[in-house]
């Protein structure tokens, strides 16, 4: 549909979960929205699941420029208590939800109010990131369509939605036989699940948001076609709900918000710039990851036995001020002086794009392997949390497009010993691999599925019309 189609206004009220990693390719969708249809507009509700969310201020920042985009508030309510997140996370999303979606819906109603009764009120529709489904039924008590937006791909939607075939107490096990997904080539090994699914804590919640999936218009998927043409195509089946892909969403440049991290850019690429064509590794592993002390000395020992030049994104980075170098082994940052460099705040987005980063070794976020792919970087995988043991298991298995350091590693599972690390960065570099080969093809498909006329940007149009 072209900009000129779109005689009617519509207004968009997206509600993202305020997980950065949610969050940013929420807010990325809805930046790409405003800007090729004029007569949308967007009003992005503003939840705080915790008094800490750094959301407040990333979307701000980000939405800036944006005028067709307005911010607002849900009023807060009581927290539960914080002991309740540790435990079971998506339990405590789940209450909190519950109690919240009054003031939600209030606050629904007060943004259709706004519009004068002259017949000119723009068509309505909510976009509902997937760990909020249960808001959907706010769209349905004010009779609005809702939209769900799954930040993360179609085979982790496939995953879900195939919960809803099973029994609330048919807990997974990881040491379940394979397990059969609709929408996954491969057949699924149990240890390679998310966490939640593998206790009844995390299972129990899944199975509940999963039962509200099909009670939408329509899935909005940060995926393209060319990459996950199998899953789409199960889910278009008739018995669930239309699949937009409209990704990748990549935000093409990191926006340092401090004098510290403006002053940490300038050194990364600095150092990036002084190194040669394809000649470091970038080691990250999202905002969440973090390793023990052990687990630190066996990569730091990895690193100086492989001999390659690298860049170490490290939530806490040892230095000699302070008590954490005893995580390093001996001598190594004296060691590294023109060899490494390792930082806590990265611009990731500017590293992955310079020409002297090779190889990323991460933890296999979705929105961390759709910028790998952007940018032609091939990836070792770490996997820590969420879903990204199942995202590895399929970029190594299901489409080649990645090289296996751990695909079941878990927070706090055995370590990952310095040999095994240092021959999957070894086997990284290799610069002629099957895989670097693979990565340049899916680069050339990635970007030209959001170009005029692909099937990402196509997808975007189709959504558009449904509204």
């Amino acid at each position: 549909m072209d900009d000129t189609e779109l005689n009617n206004k519509a207004k968009l009220i997206f509600i993202p979960s305020p997980g950065i990693g949610h969050l940013s390719s929420a807010l990325e969708f809805a930046k790409l929205l405003i800007n090729r249809y004029n007569h949308l507009s967007i009003t992005i509700l503003c939840i705080k699941l915790t008094t800490t969310s750094i959301s407040d201020s990333y979307i701000k920042s980000d939405l800036s420029s944006q005028s067709q985009i307005e911010l607002v508030n849900v009023p807060e309510i009581e927290p539960l208590p914080p002991e309740l997140l540790l435990k079971a996370p998506l339990y405590y999303v789940l209450t909190f939800l519950q109690n919240l979606a009054p003031h939600v819906k209030e606050t629904v109603q007060s943004i259709l109010s706004s519009y004068p009764n002259s017949g000119s009120e723009p068509a309505v529709a909510l976009v509902v990131d997937f760990v909020f489904a249960s808001l959907i039924d706010v769209g349905r008590e004010l009779s609005i369509p809702s939209y769900l937006y799954m930040p993360s791909n179609a085979g982790f939607l496939s995953l879900m939605l195939s919960l809803r075939n099973r029994r609330m107490e048919d807990v997974f096990n990881d040491s379940d036989p394979d397990i059969l997904i609709p929408g996954i080539s491969n057949l699924v090994p149990s240890m390679v699940l998310p966490d939640a699914l593998l206790s009844k804590d995390g299972y129990v919640p899944c199975h509940k948001l999963a039962q509200k999936f099909i009670d939408t218009k329509g899935t909005i998927v940060n995926t393209f076609m060319e990459i996950e043409k199998y899953a789409i195509d199960a889910l278009s089946d008739g018995k669930n709900p239309p699949i937009y892909a409209i990704g990748p969403l990549i935000n093409p440049k990191s926006h340092p918000n401090s004098k510290l991290e403006q002053t940490q850019y300038d050194m990364i690429l600095r150092f990036l710039d002084n190194q040669e064509t394809s000649s470091v590794v970038f080691l990250c592993f999202g905002s969440r990851g973090s390793f023990s002390p052990s687990q630190t000395r066996e990569i730091a020992t990895a690193l100086q036995r492989s001999g390659v030049r690298f860049l170490w994104a490290m939530r806490s980075p040892p230095n000699k001020a302070n008590d954490d170098e005893s995580a390093l082994p001996e001598g190594f940052l004296e060691w590294m002086e023109g060899m490494g460099m390792i930082c806590e705040w990265v611009p990731q987005i500017e590293i992955l794009a310079h020409k002297a980063v090779c190889g990323f070794v991460s933890h296999c976020g979705w929105n961390s392997i759709l910028e790998s792919l952007w940018f032609g970087v091939p990836i070792l995988t770490w996997p820590i949390y969420a879903e990204q043991q199942l995202n590895a298991f399929r970029m190594v298995k299901e489409f080649g497009l990645a090289l296996e350091l751990k695909l079941e590693y878990r927070t706090g599972s055995d370590v990952v010993m310095a040999d095994e690390i240092e021959k999957g960065l070894k086997k990284l570099m290799e610069k002629d691999s099957i895989v670097h080969k693979k990565l340049q093809e899916m680069k050339d498909m990635a970007r030209n599925a959001v170009l005029d006329g692909g099937s990402s940007f196509n997808s975007i149009g189709e959504f558009v019309d449904s509204i």
